[in-house]
């Protein structure tokens, strides 16, 4: 089994510029899913993934690759992670477009969505990944520039490429959403973030309601991830929670983005066909908001 850091492993741990890249980072995120065992879940199926270029978008990618899936992925900035997880998916036998888009404009997320169409012929999964956030110890520092783009990234961007994929899907498709434990428990550094995550908790299950209304047979649901090792955390979170990162999971460490792929393959698949408007929690026990 691959050993998972533990939170004492993250002592010399140190802050990076935003936007962090993968590559940089001193402790790798684990993404490689080196022991996953594919089964063809996806096989024939066209996949798009916002924040694909690293982190749980980047696991996701590759998984999806091995399941058998056509995989385009969007990113905002670091193109050299972005061409990695390329050049990953690749050598595991897949196929892998990339797309420079900011999920913030509804027009980046429409011809995000007509590229993924044009390149491979269709679309059957949405994974709305990508996210931002800034710590604040005080809401009065929350300034008007932040909370739009926390915001207008980590929901307006969801709505808006659902709104571009939705067309494109029918029967048996799925969109996953990425929201977050802490729009559950909260966590007094993320109020905006917080607050997004919890729409986006909400905008799933009403959509759920939405779609089985409608009988268009397409499926929403989310992963709740808990503390995962990405990029964001040495790029936005103080050096004092970096350092100890994970420390309140009930397992005593952070999760790896390769242990969140498998979630995001079941709610792909027929496997969760009975699954609609859920939550899943992959959170290794975090279940209160002790920083």
């Amino acid at each position: 089994m691959t050993e998972r850091p533990k939170a004492e492993d993250f002592k010399d741990a140190q802050l990076l510029p935003y936007p962090a890249r993968q590559s940089e980072m001193t402790i790798a995120p684990q993404t490689e899913l080196s022991e996953y065992r594919a089964a063809g879940k996806l096989r024939g199926k066209v996949a798009l993934i916002t924040g694909g270029d690293s982190g749980i978008g980047r696991a996701v990618a590759l998984a999806y690759a091995l399941e058998g899936a056509q995989v385009a992925i969007v990113y905002n900035e670091n193109d050299a992670d972005a061409e990695d997880t390329r050049a990953m998916v690749e050598a595991r036998g897949g196929s892998c477009l990339v797309i420079r888009a900011d999920v913030r404009r509804k027009a980046a997320c429409s011809d995000a969505v007509e590229r993924t169409v044009q390149e491979y012929g269709g679309l059957n999964v949405l994974v709305n990944n990508a996210a931002y956030q800034k710590t604040q110890t005080s809401i009065l520092d929350i300034g008007e520039e932040q909370l739009r783009r926390t915001l207008e990234t980590n929901l307006f961007g969801y709505v808006f490429m659902i709104q571009a994929a939705l067309p494109h899907l029918s029967e048996g498709d799925a969109i996953i959403n990425t929201g977050s434990i802490v729009g559950q428990t909260g966590n007094e550094l993320l109020v905006d973030y917080c607050a997004s995550k919890g729409a986006i908790h909400a905008l799933t299950r009403a959509l759920a309601l939405q779609f089985g209304k409608l009988g268009n047979g397409i499926r929403i649901n989310a992963v709740v991830p808990g503390p995962v090792w990405t990029p964001n955390i040495p790029g936005t979170m103080p050096l004092e929670e970096v350092q100890q990162f994970g420390h309140e999971v009930a397992l005593g460490r952070p999760g790896q983005p390769e242990e969140l792929a498998p979630a995001y393959v079941f709610l792909a698949s027929a496997d969760s066909s009975f699954v609609m408007g859920s939550l899943l929690h992959v959170t290794g026990g975090k279940l209160s908001s002790d920083a």
